[in-house]
């Protein structure tokens, strides 16, 4: 298993939970390369000095999956190395990455669990949804398109939900350990930690109740909780990992061999 930590990080200045997939065993010995894989948040604001790096990096394509309503606010600033893909998992953004707090109000204060229990089911739609599988096909014939010089970026719009399980079944098809694969989603918490608990304190000192805080944490950090439910729904849908990859997103075994050609040392 490869030690997860924050040392994936790319020095972004102006963009959120940009990071590396590089450096990953696989369970047969062999190693995900370094700055061909890059999980993120969104590109909308980026400054040159970020374009100039994922440029250097050599970035070929860039695979956005958020909602088209999510693009229109804020479309990506893409390097002038990479062709952009819209590559939309859901029409509306069901992970609520992108909503208002007053648009969250009536799921933050259903219940304590609400928050938890809506991510699981949103967890569970990224691989039962048409859309979705749509969206993670495509991902992984652009995988198999880029050349083995370039970089790809796949991102939404906080790089945790939609990205996490992109990552989730890239890394899986690669053949890395399910363990290290939920250490690296579960980094998010680390890269946003900082971020979260001030926006809790201000909604505790703005005076809504431990009902409110608890649910938006939950819909703002990852839990091994909504990447069990999206293996139960593939458990329960196609059988293993493995089966919803060749099933539900119809790569071959020639196609599965050629991303660890394109991808591994």
């Amino acid at each position: 298993m490869t030690t997860v930590s924050l040392n994936r990080l790319l020095p972004i200045e102006a963009g959120h939970n940009f990071r590396e997939l590089g450096g990953y065993q696989t369970t047969d010995g062999r190693q995900v390369q370094w700055h061909r894989l890059i999980r993120a948040g969104a590109l909308g604001q980026l400054s040159e000095a970020d374009l100039a790096l994922l440029a250097q990096l050599n970035v070929t394509a860039d695979i956005d999956f958020r909602s088209p309503t999510e693009l229109e606010a804020a479309a990506d600033r893409v390097p002038h190395t990479a062709t952009y893909h819209h590559e939309p998992v859901f029409d509306t953004d069901r992970t609520e990455s992108s909503k208002t707090n007053a648009e969250l109000e009536p799921l933050l204060v259903a219940d304590p669990d609400s928050g938890a229990r809506h991510m699981e089911v949103t967890y569970q739609e990224m691989v039962t949804e048409p859309t979705s599988k749509t969206a993670y096909q495509h991902f992984f014939a652009h995988l198999l398109a880029t050349p083995s010089d370039g970089a790809v970026l796949f991102h939404c719009t906080a790089g945790k939900d939609r990205t996490g399980v992109g990552a989730f079944l890239l890394l899986s098809a690669l053949g890395v350990d399910a363990k290290t694969i939920e250490q690296d989603y579960l980094l998010t918490n680390q890269v946003n930690e900082a971020f979260v608990n001030e926006l809790l304190q201000h909604f505790a000192s703005a005076g809504k109740n431990e009902t409110y805080v608890h649910n938006f944490r939950s819909l703002a950090t990852v839990s091994p909780r909504y990447l069990n439910a999206t293996k139960q729904a593939i458990a329960t849908h196609y059988g293993t990992v493995n089966d919803f990859l060749t099933t539900g997103l119809g790569l071959s075994a020639g196609d599965l061999a050629d991303l660890k050609q394109l991808y591994l040392i």
